[in-house]
């Protein structure tokens, strides 16, 4: 038995040696028996499936990557094992015994990958290969012998130390894919079970089938080359988005949002309570991450063999060996290096891909959510929280980044981009940056905490490799230890390894946190309920209620039963009922007026038909498809035609019908482009009474059972209103059309079938119109201006339709063969080419300050050079230990080192805070200068540029330079003296290294051309592709109650879908094309590593007449050439990411260059100016852009001071435009304006604006107490806002809601129209300036209120300049004047009672006419 085991285990104890057991039994146990094992298991499953039941489980095609693994690896392990058996008989044929164990293990090694070669070869391959039990026996396998590697490195021989690493290597490798392919496959049968027919990406992870892959060869795929054709591209012309890759099946935004939508659907049927959006993601893609962390493993691990080859060639060196040894250690360190770019670039491909993934899938979450989510319910959250939601939190949730941009931010910044027209008006565009700048300054003390905490960050990063140095190096020496060469450097290249990790440790411990709270927050707005269906009761079904009553229930169209609705979401108390025990039917086919006063719950019954209110009580239910027109008109940035169509395919004869209907072919006809003339967002460039019969057109083409107006005729004049309620509302194309209208308009009440008076949430009175006292409700009105006979409104009808000049309609063929292409009223987005300015840069350099950039830039290379001056010191104590020729003391040696280790971290020290600080102000200047140049800008850029581009600026860039390019730049700097410290050092101690210098660098720098010249196109796409998404989606917040109404979620859902896309291939282009530049880069280090290296044995040998140094030099110059594989592609691509960076700054400059208005005038009015309120047009022209006609064109009249002064005229005649020009909103052509005698482009535009009080036709409230939203510079005491409101009849409103102090919601939602446009009433009569503009502010009230304000304005405003802009003829009847404007040219003007009684007169004319 002893001589047995002396042959198995020859000069060895069988198991323990004395201090450990023996490298022999190691062998045996986790050499030999792991083989045997895996060698039973395999055969075992091999004989046990004689048949083919294994053909089940090929059901998912695997990838080429999969195959190549599957195939490959054990045809190379195989290989690697006769190898082995080589090496063993080698040593035996030179006469050096080897024990049976190493023979076994080798021959074990080699039946095992034989074994499995043969079963893969069989029908049930995919049954053995994939079988639970071996799959779980190939992840302890490789763990197991990476142990027995680590116990049995030191002994190994250099090549057999090289190919059992290989061998370890590709076990891992093996064993981590056939795990990932087993746990997709059992995906993909789950799926398959559970829903055939469901159109499902086969995949949840990173392997999946996928378009790229199976077009594209593995050698391209590895390599990158596929992106080849678009950086070809990018070296000659400018990118377009047709250049980007297609990407992957499974990277599709609707493939991913299908897989996080059934794993969040799946979180809210098993945790309803309390739903989490992290596990929902963690469901969708948590094995996929799983996996590519196996692979970070593996990846790391191999970084660890650098070190370790190293130290034996650096023991090599020291020895002065001749063998070959040192040539083999020289190419596998190069090798190493080889396979760790391909695995390092390969896991950052696969993680970027799963990254992309989640973004969208979050992104269309959220959007999806937006969607179906009704007004009630997104109560609890403003459209700034939900846009933080889309800008930020998803790339938190996604990136685990830091971000500090909060909720308010976005807010304030969203509510001065959309009501930056009114705020001009006001005066009020400083207070309102004073708010925001006050809402920065909380931001920026956030920000300069973090930054200054990330600077310790960076002095602890930094200072670590001088600080392990001393200390162990310092340690060592003093416990009586004598230094090597090979211990040191050693030593020193582990430190440089784990620096990166133990320093981002605090980062990713932040990141964590971050994404933590926003996926909470995130998972809060995606547990609201949802509004998916039709509004019903608690308890019951629309069939079971309907079953319940009598048949001619069937004929009704809305059934509301005693119902209570309230604006407070489902998880708060129904306080404040809009509606209390409202009770309705309504037929099919009928016209329902529906009346009452201001805030008296006429516009909350349609919120509730529609189900956009919370529904306390009752029932509602609404029969067929419904159509809706809200009170303040849903404008699509698009054209007239997309407006209208709104995702319904386009039918020529309806759309003409339906434009004359809406009296908008006239219009149409006059626009650049006709109906494809592109509207800017909001319907900026569109009059009020144009959005409303856009939106009404809109209604009618669709042509829906129900359909529900909310005054729409308030916004148009008279004649206009009476054209479109008999042949648009009353027309045929709303033949038994049920409809409800809210409406203030007479007519349409004595024409309706059923009159429903509302009255404080209340059914007051209903009926018909034939039993409706008309009389009350008209008794305020002048007898004039009302017919009440049915018979006069439709012989006026027919006298107008047949008087109508047939001029005015768009003939047919217009309309049918319009052209296609939208004419741009919107700018495009600037985007510019080539590379960025060096103005940009010296730009930010200003911005950080000239004197902190140069302690920056000196503090940075004298840091680097007490670094290199560190380690060289080491090396040559090193090197006087070695060779005996110390004359110092130990002390000596180490009071050096720590003089080199307090002056490093003393640099690193005023490096990092200078950067930080240098930072903070580049951020705060940047920030205060755009800020204020956007809010000096005149109303037309805002008009031309969607707020969507703005908020990007303000949002995504502005964080850009806040926060993520510091950071890089600080990157950038210490890698590039960190190169110049490494090329110095080589230089120094390799003198062959010069050689290399020159065709490395012109290498490097082909290189980087090639790859900036496509990369920096690919961040301006990728910057101009993220504004439509921002614009889109802030766009839909504002209107998700008019598309649910027309069920148009998919169109839109589709329409984002696209916009996600674009961003999707612009980032996954982008991550394809640094990842072949890393992948070069680092293949270029692995060169530089080998040559070193090379170099080294070469020297070694002295067969060459130059000295490569001594022991301690070339152990320097080792561990520098390591790290030149990272250190190259950091450095490139942290440049390339600093150009990319830079890009926010060029975007940010760009609106530093924007037009200003003229701020600046010769003259300083007096306060109590202007004094009289006499107001002169002097042949005025006004043209909103160059292109465009005229709006108001050479109009000259007189106001005279303390008069009433109405302005009518057909909708676009140029009534607003007056008031555009008095607050000079937009610069006149010709012509002059004169106040009180004086030129006003005289008088500073903002000092004028704030000596003239005005009523928007758009009232504006903003998220804020209602005493701000009054007197928000704090000038009137609680007396006078009280009595204003009385004035305006709404001081009982105001106390029922709470008093002044109320907060007012975002939007002023918690308010109706009208009450909206009373508080700004009020807010101008605050204000006691001589000249008051009301640009009809009574449109959206009843009668008996307009007629009221109107006697309060006689009375209160005496001596006082009144200029009303009007669409009821009864507004204007006892002014002192009138003009009547056509085309912009002033067609009449004089008192209008002698006009009403001058038959000739046009105002008389349209007396007869109106109807209101």
């Amino acid at each position: 038995m002893d001589d047995f085991l002396a042959l198995i285990c020859p000069n060895s104890p069988f198991i323990w040696n004395g201090k450990r057991y023996s490298y022999c039994f190691e062998d045996i146990l986790l050499g030999i028996g792991l083989n045997i094992v895996t060698t039973i298991i395999i055969v075992v499953l091999g004989f046990k499936q004689k048949s083919g039941r294994g053909v089940h489980g090929s059901d998912v095609q695997m990838t080429v990557p999969e195959k190549s693994v599957l195939y490959f690896v054990p045809a190379i392990e195989a290989c690697l094992s006769v190898l082995e058996i080589i090496f063993v008989w080698k040593k035996e044929h030179n006469s050096q015994f080897v024990g049976y164990h190493k023979w076994f293990y080798s021959c074990s090694e080699l039946i095992v990958w034989t074994n499995i070669i043969l079963f893969s070869k069989r029908a049930s391959s995919h049954y053995i290969i994939f079988s639970r039990v071996l799959c779980f026996w190939w992840i302890l396998k490789p763990i197991l012998g990476v142990l027995r590697l680590v116990t049995t490195f030191p002994s190994l021989e250099v090549s057999v130390c090289i190919v059992e690493s290989l061998v370890v290597l590709l076990s891992i490798t093996y064993g981590t894919a056939i795990n990932v392919i087993r746990v997709k496959r059992e995906s993909f049968k789950r799926s398959l079970l559970g829903d055939p027919l469901l159109s499902y990406d086969s995949s949840l992870e990173e392997g999946g089938h996928h378009d790229l892959e199976t077009n594209e060869s593995i050698w391209d795929l590895m390599t990158f080359k596929f992106i080849a054709p678009v950086m070809n591209r990018g070296v000659v012309k400018q990118l377009d988005c047709e250049d980007l890759l297609q990407i992957p099946t499974n990277m599709a935004p609707s493939s991913c949002h299908d897989i996080i939508s059934s794993c969040w659907q799946a979180q809210l049927t098993n945790d309803a309570s309390k739903p989490s959006l992290f596990r929902a993601l963690c469901s969708a893609y948590g094995w996929s991450y799983l996996y590519l962390g196996l692979l970070k493993v593996i990846n790391d691990c191999i970084g660890f063999v650098g070190p370790l080859l190293l130290n034996k060639l650096i023991q090599f060196l020291q020895k002065g060996s001749v063998t070959s040894d040192g040539y083999l250690l020289a190419v596998s360190l190069g090798l190493t290096s080889i396979i760790k770019s391909f695995l390092d670039t390969q896991y950052s491909f696969h993680l970027a891909k799963l990254k992309l993934k989640l973004r969208s899938s979050i992104m269309t979450l959220i959007y999806d959510k937006c969607l179906h989510v009704n007004l009630a319910e997104r109560s609890k959250f403003t459209n700034g929280e939900i846009q933080t939601f889309m800008s930020v939190d998803a790339d938190r949730t996604v990136n685990l980044c830091n971000s500090f941009h909060d909720t308010w931010r976005i807010r304030r910044t969203g509510e001065l981009l959309t009501y930056i027209r009114t705020l001009k008006m006001y005066g009020w565009e400083l207070i309102f940056s004073s708010w925001l700048m006050e809402t920065r300054s909380l931001e920026v003390k956030h920000l300069a905490t973090r930054k200054y905490l990330d600077a310790w960050c960076v002095f602890f990063w930094a200072t670590t490799p001088t600080l392990f140095s001393i200390f162990t190096f310092g340690l060592f020496t003093l416990m009586g230890n004598q230094l090597d060469a090979a211990m040191v450097f050693t030593c020193l290249a582990l430190f440089n390894t784990l620096i990166s990790p133990l320093n981002s440790f605090p980062w990713v411990i932040n990141g964590l946190i971050d994404a933590f709270i926003s996926s909470r927050r995130l998972s809060r707005f995606l547990s609201c309920p949802e509004h998916r269906s039709n509004v019903g009761d608690t308890g019951s079904s629309s069939s079971s209620f309907l079953s319940k009553q009598p048949d001619s229930s069937q004929r009704l169209a809305i059934i509301v039963q005693d119902v209570s609705c309230t604006w407070s979401s489902s998880d708060e108390p129904p306080l404040n009922m809009v509606l209390s025990h409202v009770t309705l039917s309504l037929s099919k086919g009928s016209f329902v007026a529906i009346i009452g006063e201001v805030g008296s719950g006429k516009s909350s019954l349609l919120y509730s038909v529609l189900g956009e209110a919370q529904l306390a009580h009752g029932y509602i239910y609404c029969d067929g498809s419904v159509a809706y027109v809200p009170q303040v008109p849903w404008i699509l940035s698009g054209t007239v035609r997309d407006n209208i169509l709104f995702g319904k395919s386009y039918d020529p004869v309806r759309y003409t019908d339906t434009l004359q209907a809406c009296a908008l072919d006239v219009d149409i006809e006059l626009m650049v482009g006709h109906d494809m003339a592109y509207i800017g967002e909001k319907g900026l460039n569109l009059s009020g009474g144009q959005r409303a019969r856009l939106a009404l057109a809109r209604a009618v083409y669709h042509g829906s059972d129900v359909i529900m107006l909310d005054d729409v005729l308030s916004a148009v004049d008279a004649q206009v209103a009476h054209w479109i309620l008999h042949n648009a509302i009353l027309g045929p194309l709303m033949q038994g059309k049920t409809i409800l209208l809210c409406t203030h308009n007479v007519q349409a009440i004595s024409l309706a079938d059923m009159v429903v008076v509302m009255d404080k949430g209340h059914v007051k009175w209903l009926g018909s119109s034939a039993a409706f006292p008309i009389s009350s409700y008209t008794r305020f009105s002048p007898s004039n201006d009302i017919d009440l006979t049915s018979k006069n409104h439709r012989e006026s009808c027919s006298s107008d339709s047949s008087s109508k000049p047939k001029e005015q309609s768009l003939p047919e063929k217009e309309i049918v063969h319009s052209p296609e292409i939208a004419e741009e009223i919107v700018e495009v987005e600037l985007r510019k080419e080539g590379k960025v300015e060096i103005g940009v840069y010296k730009n930010y350099a200003v911005f950080i300050g000239q004197f902190v950039t140069v302690v920056i830039c000196l503090s940075a290379i004298l840091m680097q050079a007490s670094r290199n001056g560190n380690d060289l010191w080491l090396s040559y104590w090193v090197d006087t230990t070695e060779t005996g020729q110390t004359v110092h003391s130990v002390s000596f040696y180490l009071a050096i080192l720590c003089l080199f280790c307090a002056v490093n971290s003393f640099f690193t020290l005023v490096r990092a805070f200078s950067f930080a600080f240098g930072g903070l102000q580049a951020a705060i200047k940047v920030h205060n200068r755009l800020l204020s140049k956007l809010i000096n800008a005149p109303v037309r850029f805002f008009d031309q540029t969607p707020g969507g581009r703005i908020l990007n600026r303000l949002s995504s860039d502005l964080y850009t330079i806040d926060d993520s390019l510091p950071f890089i730049m600080n990157i950038l700097l210490a890698n590039f003296v960190g190169l110049l410290g490494i090329a110095i050092i080589l230089s120094y101690v390799q003198v062959f290294f010069l050689v290399l210098l020159l065709p490395l660098w012109y290498i490097y720098s082909k290189l980087q051309f090639f790859y900036r010249s496509t990369s920096r196109e690919l961040r301006r796409l990728d910057s101009v592709s993220r504004s439509p998404i921002y614009t889109s989606f802030s766009e839909t917040l504002d209107g998700t109650s008019t598309i649910r109404a027309f069920k148009s979620e998919d169109f839109f859902f589709a329409k984002f879908i696209e916009h996600i896309t674009l961003y999707q291939k612009t980032s996954y282009t982008e991550t394809v094309a640094s990842l072949w530049l890393s992948l070069r880069l680092q293949l270029l280090g692995a060169f530089i590593i080998s040559f070193i290296a090379l170099m080294a044995v070469v020297g070694s040998h002295r067969s060459l007449p130059i000295n490569f140094g001594t022991p301690g030099l070339v152990g320097l110059a080792l561990s520098y050439a390591a790290p030149i594989v990272s250190l190259l592609g950091s450095f490139l691509t942290s440049f390339t990411e600093t150009e990319k960076e830079m890009v926010s700054v060029e975007r940010a400059l760009q609106y530093m260059d924007i037009p200003q208005e003229e701020q600046a005038g010769c003259l300083n009015v007096n306060p109590d100016w202007p004094n009289l309120g006499v107001i002169e047009f002097q042949n005025v022209t006004l043209k909103y852009m160059p292109s465009l006609a005229p709006a108001i064109y050479n109009l000259s009249f007189t106001i005279a001071g303390g008069t009433q002064v109405g302005i009518i005229g057909r909708t676009g005649a140029g009534k607003s435009s007056v008031l555009n020009a008095l607050f000079c909103l937009t610069p006149i052509c010709s012509g002059s304006i004169l106040v009180d005698g004086t030129d006003i482009r005289n008088v500073p535009v903002r000092e004028l604006r704030t000596h003239l009080a005005i009523v928007p036709q758009s009232p504006f409230l903003f998220n804020g107490s209602l005493r701000e939203n009054l007197d928000p510079f704090k000038m009137s005491d609680d007396l006078k806002i009280w009595d204003a409101l009385e004035k305006c009849h709404v001081k009982e409103e105001v106390e029922e809601a709470g008093g002044l102090d109320i907060l007012v919601k975002e939007g002023g939602i918690s308010f109706s129209v009208g009450q909206r446009q009373l508080l700004c009433l009020a807010r101008a009569l605050l204000k006691s300036s001589k000249v008051l503009c009301l640009d009809e502010c009574t449109a959206n009230v009843d009668i008996q209120t307009a007629s009221l304000l109107h006697t309060t304005i006689s009375s209160k405003c005496k001596g006082m300049t009144v200029i009303t802009i009007a669409h009821r003829i009864s507004t204007v009847l006892n002014m002192d004047s009138i003009l009547i404007l056509d085309h912009g040219n002033l067609a009449e003007q004089g008192n209008p009672q002698v006009l009403l009684n001058d038959e000739s007169s046009l105002f008389s004319s349209f007396v007869k006419a109106s109807s209101m």
